[in-house]
């Protein structure tokens, strides 16, 4: 079975850049920090999970489309402010915990709800229209116009199943025991920076 019925030429190019945006820390990287470096990986797992399936939304309408979106200004334009209002939100509520070093480890802090976890990962994705602007970017540029509807499909799932691994090795990271013990005293610090750098995000969304 042929490699290119699958995947088409530029696939090779496509994963890289694609890898090279996820190394970029954005809004998604500081919320499952300020979630994994309080509740390791069982208060930040779904976060991840609900990531990809945004990311995946925005695949599906790019493959299916997303010029008709795109030229929408006034869609295009609600989903930026919801998406910073969004972020400010997260920010401002992971800034306002308790300054406890360690509420995940004595108990002392309900862990959020794997729907919960769920909710704040999908938003987080879906309300950020950058996101659907990369993936038409990549998609069109890089595979250009002779792709078939199965390469941009298995090229979709690519990049959903490499968002879900990278966000939950960020996650399983933080969540060690190593890296717990060694972060303990400062936890209510980083999640104060994850908070504020979200808010950042937010304020910049409006000012665009």
């Amino acid at each position: 079975m042929s490699f290119t019925l699958f995947f088409p030429i530029a696939f090779p190019a496509l994963a890289l850049a694609h890898f090279v945006a996820l190394l970029s820390p954005g809004q998604d990287f500081f919320l499952i920090v300020g979630h994994a470096i309080r509740h390791k990986l069982k208060g930040s797992a779904y976060i991840c999970f609900g990531i990809a399936l945004g990311n995946a939304i925005y695949i599906l309408i790019a493959i299916l489309g997303w010029a008709h979106l795109r030229d929408n200004q006034q869609v295009f334009s609600t989903i930026e402010v919801c998406g910073a209002l969004y972020l400010m939100w997260i920010g401002y509520q992971l800034m306002k915990n308790q300054a406890k070093p360690s509420l995940a480890s004595n108990g002392a802090e309900r862990i959020p709800s794997r729907l919960k976890q769920l909710v704040l990962g999908f938003n987080s994705a879906l309300l950020n229209p950058k996101n659907a602007l990369f993936y038409m970017s990549l998609m069109s540029v890089i595979l250009g116009n002779d792709v078939t509807l199965l390469h941009q499909i298995t090229c979709g799932v690519w990049m959903v199943l490499v968002v879900l691994l990278w966000d939950f090795l960020i996650a399983g990271v933080i969540a060690q025991p190593t890296v717990q013990k060694s972060l303990e005293k400062s936890i209510p610090i980083i999640e104060k920076i994850a908070g504020a750098i979200l808010i950042m995000f937010g304020i910049g969304l409006f000012l665009q």
